[in-house]
This record gives C-alpha cells, structure tokens and sequence, in this order.
C-alpha cells in the first residue's frame, strides 16, 4: 500500500499480504481524505491536534481514508520503505479509534477494501461473523459502495451482474429483481439485510443506503439461520458514518429521459465521535428507453451507530416507494411445443400505458453488540419490514413462431410483512495449541403474505404479437372498483426456527482451519383459503419439519498467499409456493433438504487475487408448466460446476473483476410415464440454467502525462443457449452484452473531489433473450445511456 504523508511517500510493506488475509476484521478502517478519487495518492486530512495520533513502531498497515477515494496499487518506485507503524489514539477505547468492531463483532465498518478498491477483503460469514475472504472456506464476494458508485447501480441486480455465477431472470424494466444462483431460483425475498432475512425489499432492493452488496454461494442454512436458497444468499450491508465529515450529492441522467438526485450525508458526534448518523435521500422520475414505460422511485435510508469500549449499537430505518408504467412482466412464457422465437425489438413494451405497479416497502432493524472479553462478545438483533403493492399488468404466452401470443392482464394487491430475530455469542480462545473460533446462534425469522380476498374482476385477455404489439384503448379497463393491498387476508406464512453451534479449531497460526458445525432448523409453512365465505382462514396445506444439518469446513494455507478450501453443508429450505399466474396460485410445497459438496484454491499475488472451486449441489426441481400453467416440484435437479474469478489491481491503474462458470446442470429421479423403466426426464438439462457464463469488467487510468484523473471502464456479459423447458424441445440462444465508460474526478473550488461519469450499458444495443428460468422469458435490456455528476462539499 502507499500512503502520501506530510509530502513523504511511505511504502507500508511489511506484513501487509498478512493483514488483509488474517486481520481483515481488525484492519484499520478508512477515514475520509481530501483527494480526487482514483489518483493513486491519499492525502489524509490534518487530525485536530486534540486527537492527534502518535506513531509506534510495530503495528499493521493502516488505509486512513474513505475507501472509495482509494486505488491501492503497487508499490512506487521511489517509495521510502520505513518500519511498521502503529496509530495509538487517545484513549478511544478499541474498536472506536478504527471504526472497526473487533474480531467477533460486527458493527461498524466492514472489512477494508481489496486492492482496487472494488471488492472487500472480507465479508460477513452468516453467525460466523466477519471473516477475511483468504480464510473463508467458501465463494464469497463483498462489492464495495464505491464500485456501486462507478458503476451507477440503481440496484442490486445492477451490482451482481459482476459475479459469473450470479444471473437476472426478471424483466429489467418490471418491478422486481429476481436471480438464479449457481442455476438455482433465489428471490429478492430471500436477501438478508445486515444478516437479518424476511426484512429486505422483497421485489427490489435500491442502493443508495448500501456499503457493500456480499455474495455467498451455496447453501447457507448452516451460516444464515435457516433460511435463503440453495444457489447462494446475497447480504446488504449498511452505511455507516465514517470519522470524517461527508455531504455528497449526485445528480443522474438515465435515457431516456430519466433525472435523479441522491444526497449522502455523514457525521460523526461526541468526544471521541462514538454517535454517527448516515443519511442517504434519492429520487428519480421518467421515462426509460423501453416504450411507454416510465419508473418513479424514491429511497430513504438512515443509519444511527452508537462504539463504544465495550458496546456497540447500530439503528437502520428505510423507506422506499416505486411507481411503475407500463411495466413488463416476469410471467411472460411460451407454451408447449412452439419454437420460441427470436427475441423482440429491445424497445418494443407488449405492455398498455394504463398498467402499472406502485409499491411502498417500510423496514425498522437494530443491532447491538456486547464484549464480555476482548475476544468474546455477545450480541442480538432484530428487524421488521412491510411492503405493498398494487398493480394492474399483463402477460403474455408466445403461441406462434411467428410471434403470435395471447395477452392477459391481471390485478394481484399484495401485502408482505417479515420479522426477524437472532441472539448470539462468539469467541476466540486457545487450548494448549488449538485456536478455537466459538460460534452460537439462535434464529427466528417470519414472512407473511396477504393476498387473494376477493373474487378477481373479469379483465380482458387478448390477441397480440411481440414484434408488433395490439394495445387496448386507454381507459378500458376501470380500475377505480380495484381491491387495494391493505386489509388483504393471509394467504401463506412461514416461521424458521433455528439453533446453531459452530468452532473452528485453528493450528500453526491459521495454517490449519477446521470448521465443525451444525443447526437444528424447524420450518413452519402453512397455505390459508383466501377467498370471501365461511371456510376463509382455513389451512390449505401445513408442513412443519425439524432437522438437524451438519457442516464441515477446511482451509489450509501452506503460503500465505495460497489456501485450499473444502466444505460439506446441508441445508432445510423452506419449499416453495406456486407464484401468481399458476392455476395453483399460493400452493405451497413441503421443505426440502438440500446438499453441497464444495473444494476451491484461492491464491492472493498482492494486488490480485485469483479464486476457482468446484461444487455440487442438489435440490428438488420445481417448475411451472407452460401447457398445464401447474406449478410443481418434481424430481431432482443436480449441478455440477466449476469457477474461476479473477479481482483486484494487475498492474498499477488496471483493476479487473468478473470471472467464468461452467455448468453441468441436470434433472434426475423425475416422474415416470406408465411401464416406463426411467423418468420421463432424467438425464436432461434444467431449464434456465446456461453452460457456459462469463463476466469481466475493467478500468484503466489513463497516464497522468495523457489525461490526468480520467478512466476507462468496460464490462463484457456472456450467457450460453439454454433450454425452457424440462423435455428440452424449447430452448432460446447465447447472447453477449458489451457495457462501455469513462470516468473523470477532479478537484473541486472547495478542495473537494468531483467525479462525472458516463456509461452506455449494451453498447451493440442488441435484442436478446436473457432468461429462460422457471417457464418463463425476458427480453434484455436496450442501449442504456447513464449520465452522473457527484460532488463532495
């Protein structure tokens, strides 16, 4: 690392590898600078001489900067190598002076950032708590709030279009964000939000409030609590006010004719700055380039923390509405034996201009921390959230190759209520030789739905074609008579219970980690009639399972640099319910126990690291019939896969990230025709799930002699063909998407950073289906052009 000091460059060398694989939970956080993003050069802001620090010799490196104003590269050749320094505050407690919990907490800042600045060198690890990526026996990712900045991501599935295992299947331009994860469904319901589930947004989560969006895949019943899916769990991390003072404010343009403003503000208060508040307001209105559809959207998020000596609290409270016309739909299908066609003008909206779907999404969520002893630490929190949506919108199925389908437009007001609560301990202690890394947890986490109390109106259902869509008269369908989402009668709920223990025998100082664990998960599901008349209420289907899932864990580290890791988890999972358009709509399916077999090499070169692993996972394979439109869980569903990622700074101003996934998904144990000696399907892929995906997205800073603060950015998406449906007749092609920017930060009058950025997202503007999951299709998004200017004061 570098670090620009009093005019002297110091070269901070010794143990640096060190502290980021092994500390990446104590390093010492950043602190905000008064320099242009992306130079290459921090110069940290004069301490007050009441707070200034003394310098001992003998103690980790040290970022004392805001993390995204940094790009940590390689060592300057006329660097001055000086001994190791330590920063000793005046008696801010530990913890306090870094704003960094310790080792076994996790309020605070999160780990610092990577090489590059665009991932962590860690993430937080379920009740594991915050573990360095290095040591971490599993495929995690934490991307950094200021790759969201760069990459002017609106929202969650912006940022992980990044990881190759990750991939959309909803619309863009609908309501909801949805994904398959190593070829597995995964929801936005199923998102954690500061490692709470059933709280976040369960359609879409905006960034604005975000620090870092973490990546776990796989199962992680064992780490989570008892809930997300099998493909993965994604985590929002909060912001938290650094030490320094922060007032940002972003102005953005996204074509069409989109304007949005977002204010970022942050403070710290009290002797020792132990209060901080983070404020972050964003609102965007307009049209979008997909015809007739506009988005208005509106996202509050505020975050209180309280660190202490020994305790440390942190309040988040969020409010985001979304207004939607025009909206296109993730139900869109094909029906049997069609050939699917080639993908519709990436413009073209089969959607009427009175359509829409307005939501509103409320979330209340604290945490506390407690240290019995420096390396022991209780600690509990808890969450609650409300969302509503109402909405009148159509979809289509595709009966033609000629591109001939039958529209159908629906009304479905729903209300989604979540709670969630965890109480926990960890601690770090020794046993003659054996390190130990206690771990306990107990969960319980809810989510309800409220919908389907009235007898749906008769509403048109029409001929149309994708290449040329048939639109009804505004105003045909009244919608003033609408049932509204609030006062809905429950349709589904869900209770998890769950109590883990988990230790992590550590030798030959982190050399040999061993992670011994597991979870007694009981899942609660029941299925209610909806509908008006004596019988509303009652129980449509119940299950309620227990069972004990064991994980065991391995990392061993011969170098450094280099560590091997293996894991075998199972997991309960909740089962899944059959979603709106199905003939079957709120069926809900039993819980399911799914399996991971996982190894994996990661090797870090200092400024880059490079990760691969292998894995298998199986679950049961749920599917929505395209004749029948019968939701169903049938059979098995077995991946195979292999990953290679790539992260960090090559060379001094080229960063890359992105990384390749190779898929072997197919479908066993599926039923059987009469007298047949197999299933009707064993042997076939899964539907929706690639072979073959690729990501890479890069930057490269110009030379300060060429164009001084000015980088280039470029992503490339690749998806292979992939089959519809489970006889595997049905099937849509490969696609690429290349993305293309520059970015350009500057000094501002005040001596504050000012950056402008420019992105064309599908430069080729290309058409192209990009989901087959779950029986349905969606078109990719157009050539998407976004316009940023952010300014600090």
């Amino acid at each position: 690392m570098r670090i620009a000091l009093a005019g002297v460059s110091i070269g901070v060398m010794a143990q640096a590898a060190a502290a980021r694989d092994e500390n990446a939970d104590h390093a010492v956080p950043p602190h905000a600078s008064e320099v242009a993003r992306d130079s290459g050069e921090v110069q940290p802001s004069r301490p007050k001489a009441s707070r200034r620090p003394k310098l001992v010799a003998g103690a980790a490196p040290l970022t004392p900067v805001d993390p995204r104003y940094v790009q940590l590269g390689a060592q300057r050749a006329d660097a001055v190598t000086l001994d190791e320094l330590r920063v000793e505050g005046q008696g801010q407690g530990r913890g306090v002076a870094t704003g960094q919990p310790p080792s076994s907490g996790t309020v605070g800042q999160p780990p610092v950032p990577y090489a590059g600045g665009q991932v962590g060198s860690g993430t937080r690890v379920g009740f594991l708590g915050n573990r360095s990526v290095q040591k971490t026996p599993f495929n995690v990712t934490g991307y950094t709030g200021k790759l969201i900045e760069d990459q002017q991501a609106r929202s969650v599935a912006d940022v992980i279009q990044n990881n190759p295992s990750v991939r959309n299947d909803a619309p863009p331009y609908s309501e909801r964000d949805s994904y398959f994860i190593r070829g597995y469904s995964v929801t936005n319901l199923d998102t954690a939000f500061d490692g709470l589930f059933y709280i976040a947004n369960p359609r879409r989560s905006f960034t604005e409030g975000l620090e870092r969006v973490e990546v776990l895949l796989g199962p992680t019943a064992l780490l989570s609590g008892g809930t997300g899916r099998v493909g993965g769990t994604i985590n929002l991390v909060p912001k938290r006010a650094f030490d320094e003072p922060l007032t940002r404010v972003t102005t953005s343009y996204f074509s069409d004719s989109q304007i949005g403003t977002h204010v970022d503000l942050g403070r710290r208060f009290g002797t020792f700055k132990e209060w901080g508040v983070r404020f972050n307001g964003a609102y965007r209105n307009g049209d979008t380039p997909l015809d007739k559809n506009a988005i208005e959207v509106s996202n509050l998020a505020v975050g209180l923390d309280y660190r202490g000596d020994q305790f440390r609290a942190a309040l988040d409270l969020t409010r985001s509405t979304q207004n939607v016309t025009a909206p296109t739909s993730l139900f869109n299908s094909a029906a049997a034996n069609t050939v699917i066609p080639r993908a519709p003008n990436n413009r073209r909206n089969t959607s009427n201009s009175f359509e829409y779907y307005d939501s509103r999404y409320n979330m209340l969520a604290g945490r506390v921390e407690y240290d019995l002893l420096p390396n022991t630490t209780i600690y509990a929190a808890g969450g609650v959230m409300r969302y509503n949506e109402d909405s009148l919108s159509s979809s289509y199925q595709i009966t033609r190759p000629t591109g001939q389908a039958t529209n159908t437009l629906s009304i479905a007001p729903t209300e989604i209520q979540g709670r969630s609560i965890e109480v926990g301990l960890r601690s770090e202690f020794q046993t003659g030789l054996i390190g130990h890394q206690l771990n306990v947890s107990a969960v319980e986490s809810y989510n309800a739905t409220f919908r389907g109390g009235s007898v749906a109106p008769r509403l048109p259902s029409y001929q149309t074609n994708i290449y040329d869509p048939v639109y009804l008269p505004f105003g045909s369908v009244p919608t003033i008579a609408f049932p509204r989402s609030g006062g809905q009668p429950i349709a589904a709920d869900l209770t998890a219970r769950s109590i883990a223990v988990a230790d992590t025998l550590s030798l030959g100082g982190d050399r040999f980690l061993l992670t011994l664990g597991g979870r007694y998960q009981e899942i609660d599901q029941n299925g209610f009639v909806t509908l008006p008349g004596p019988t509303r209420g009652n129980p449509t289907s119940q299950y309620k399972e227990g069972k004990i899932t064991p994980a065991i864990a391995l990392v061993i580290s011969p170098f450094d640099s280099l560590s091997f890791y293996g894991n075998y988890i199972e997991a309960l999972v909740p089962g899944q319910a059959a979603p709106a358009v199905a003939i079957n709509a709120n069926e809900v399916f039993a819980p399911t126990v799914n399996r991971q077999k996982e190894i994996g090499a990661k090797y870090d070169f200092g400024t880059v690291s490079v990760t691969t692993s292998l894995f298998e996972i199986e679950q049961p394979s749920a599917f929505t019939d395209p004749t029948t439109r019968r939701f169903s869980v049938s059979g098995l569903q077995r991946n195979r896969g292999i990953e290679f990622n790539v992260f960090g700074e090559v060379i001094p101003g080229v960063r890359l990230l992105g990384g390749l996934t190779l898929i072997d998904a197919k479908l066993v144990n599926t039923a059987r025709l009469a007298n047949a000696a197999r299933g009707q399907f064993d042997g076939n892929a899964a539907p929706g799930v690639p072979d073959v995906a690729f990501n890479l997205y890069g930057e490269y800073d110009l030379p300060p002699w060429l164009a001084p603060g000015l980088t280039l950015t470029g992503r490339a998406i690749y998806t292979s063909s992939m089959f519809y449906n489970q006889a595997n007749t049905q099937s849509v092609p490969d696609w690429t998407r290349f993305d293309a920017g520059l970015r350009y930060t500057f000094e501002g009058v005040n001596g504050k950073p000012v950056v402008l950025r420019a992105i064309v997202e599908n430069v080729l503007d290309d058409s192209y289906w990009a989901s087959a999951a779950r029986g349905f299709l969606a078109v990719g998004a157009p050539r998407t052009v976004i316009l940023s200017a952010s300014v600090d004061f």
